[in-house]
């Protein structure tokens, strides 16, 4: 069984010079996912790429967190879509 890394979100925000109801924003709009132990807040480690990417947003860009939450989920359909394309891209040529 694998174990799943967590960092702290204390330690997250601090080392972006961040609130942590940044985080937690992020997280009642489901972008994020924070793990509750101990009277803690952690982050999984696989969620911290999308994070930063998300507070680079919101900070270098001055992007409200409702907007980046829209351009976060137009971003995963873009994505999806792609996806899409490419698998019905490897079925066509099947037929070819």
């Amino acid at each position: 069984m694998q174990q799943e890394e967590y960092v702290s979100v204390t330690e997250f925000c601090n080392g972006h010079s961040i609130s942590t109801t940044v985080i937690t924003q992020l997280n009642e709009f489901g972008l994020v996912h924070i793990i509750e132990r101990s009277n803690s807040l952690y982050l999984p480690m696989e969620e911290l790429p999308k994070t930063e990417k998300m507070l680079r947003l919101h900070t270098d860009l001055n992007i409200n967190l409702e907007g980046v939450e829209v351009i976060t989920r137009l971003l995963e359909r873009i994505e999806e879509a792609n996806n899409e394309m490419i698998k019905l891209k490897n079925k066509l040529s099947l037929y070819e």
